[in-house]
């Protein structure tokens, strides 16, 4: 949707909105998305956004992997996402928009560059709610087998579906008390972690045995660090989406730089701390460390009666709150794509503050790579989930670029925009750059990860191909 006044030399409208916001303002009906959102709820989102499934459970293989050296993986991957989510809350504080990253990669590099990093974050999300919801109904079903774990699967997808299509702020009320949940819970293990070795609580303190015996800090050499690499970038996946919600606050500008002036904390006590803790209480050699998880190692170590139980209730809200969050943000993609005529027209409308269209088209998507799961799961659901496995990346790659780009125009044109400010610019801009580059490079040492590598190639050639094809029509036509 073209903006309602011309833009003028700073870069905002006459009517004084941002021109990257603008086009997320509402399609030609007037309608506009709500401002529903809270700092608190903003703060929480924050807040459980860095604490998901995959730190309480998929961690465990990269601990078996790396061993110690967990720790060292986890810092290198926390220092990329910290740089990372600092170029893009500089972008998000100085044009707030419900099309983050896609919005500023259109107005920096191309319509084609827009369509690409957000339509692939997109289809991640949809695809992350399908893998959620899975592992959800198997949790239920093993604590209520009668139930088909599907049953339950079909019940949490409708639930977060139909809470969606309400008023946004009961989005942020779930995300606050799943977040709340969710920290308590890290920072009840990160306490009991600490006495544990402090021996105070549990056989005793291990001392340095754990991280110096069983092979040594780097058991499995270069190559077991390098597995164990990959698997802590994954699991630092949905950030982002704070910096969607943050278009549908009280006050996007203020809100959006809280809550990544905070990132550096979370990310430093939450994922390096408690993976410091885990491999410093048990061996990183203990199987139950895969089996059933790091933390349920850990709790069952120091002696905590229904450690197990506790921490698949633990894994359950945080699936249900990724659940919540993936559905909010594909939608809100979805729909600052269409409103820029990235996308059919048709999901465009907005009843009530909300994209009630773009949230059935994610939701449907979702249940879509659901039913994958259920009938082709050796087949259509891993060649999904393979697509998107790389996805991350791609949006951090394109986010290097696009600051690069963005901050040397809004220092040109509207310095006073720029109330978060990327560190180091442009140098660590350029580090955070060849990290990525890196960290995809890499992945081609392993087939698994080439043949991820492989299937987002394929989405990446198509939306790229689409997104110049319908750039060069839209340029003809004018």
């Amino acid at each position: 949707m073209a903006p309602t006044s011309a833009p003028t030399a700073s870069g905002t409208t006459a009517s004084g909105t941002t021109d990257a916001a603008q086009p997320d303002s509402g399609p030609a009906s007037g309608q506009q998305l709500s401002h529903g959102l809270k700092q608190r709820h903003l703060s929480m989102i924050a807040l459980g956004g860095v604490i998901g499934a995959g730190l309480f459970v998929g961690s465990g293989a990269g601990i078996a992997a790396a061993g110690p050296a967990i720790i060292l993986a986890f810092t290198l991957s926390g220092l990329l996402v910290m740089l990372i989510m600092r170029m893009l809350g500089e972008m998000s504080a100085a044009r707030p928009a419900s099309g983050s990253f896609s919005v500023h990669a259109e107005k920096e590099i191309g319509p084609w560059a827009g369509i690409t990093a957000g339509w692939m974050y997109w289809v991640m999300l949809c695809c992350g709610v399908a893998a959620e919801a899975t592992a959800a109904g198997k949790i239920v079903n093993g604590w209520i087998p009668g139930v088909s774990a599907w049953v339950w699967v079909g019940l949490f997808m409708v639930f977060f579906c139909v809470s969606n299509l309400t008023a946004v702020k009961n989005f942020g009320e779930f995300e606050f008390w799943f977040a709340t949940i969710k920290v308590a819970a890290i920072v009840a293990f990160l306490v009991l972690g600490a006495l544990g070795v402090a021996g105070v609580i549990g056989p005793g303190a291990p001392g340095t045995s754990n991280l110096t015996g069983h092979g040594g800090f780097l058991p499995n050499g270069v190559s077991g660090l390098i597995v164990g690499l990959l698997a802590s970038v994954f699991a630092y996946g949905g950030l982002e989406t704070v910096t969607i919600a943050a278009a549908e606050s009280d006050d996007p500008k203020k809100n959006v730089a809280n809550a990544v002036r905070t990132a550096v904390w979370r990310i430093a006590i939450f994922y390096i701390g408690s993976m410091a803790l885990v491999v410093t209480l048990v061996s990183w050699k203990d199987p139950a460390v895969v089996a059933d998880g790091p933390y349920v190692t850990v709790l069952r170590h120091l002696g905590v009666p229904a450690a197990g139980t506790i921490m698949e209730a633990v894994v359950l809200v945080a699936l249900l709150s990724a659940m919540n969050a993936n559905i909010y943000g594909a939608s809100r993609m979805a729909y600052s794509l269409v409103g820029r005529g990235q996308g059919p027209k048709a999901l465009a409308k907005v009843s009530g503050g909300v994209p009630r269209r773009a949230v059935l088209a994610s939701c449907l998507f979702g249940f879509g790579a659901v039913l994958a799961a259920k009938f082709w799961p050796a087949t259509v659901f891993t060649w999904l989930m393979n697509t998107t496995g790389v996805a991350i990346l791609v949006v951090w790659l394109f986010i290097c670029i696009v600051q690069l780009r963005m901050r040397r125009r809004l220092e040109r044109e509207a310095p006073e925009l720029l109330t978060v400010k990327m560190w180091g610019y442009p140098y660590l801009t350029w580090i955070a750059m060849a990290a990525v580059v890196g960290i995809l490079a890499l992945m081609t040492t392993t087939e698994g990860n080439r043949q991820q590598l492989y299937a987002a190639g394929v989405l990446v050639v198509l939306l790229s191909a689409a997104g110049l094809l319908k750039q060069r029509r839209d340029a003809a036509a004018r």
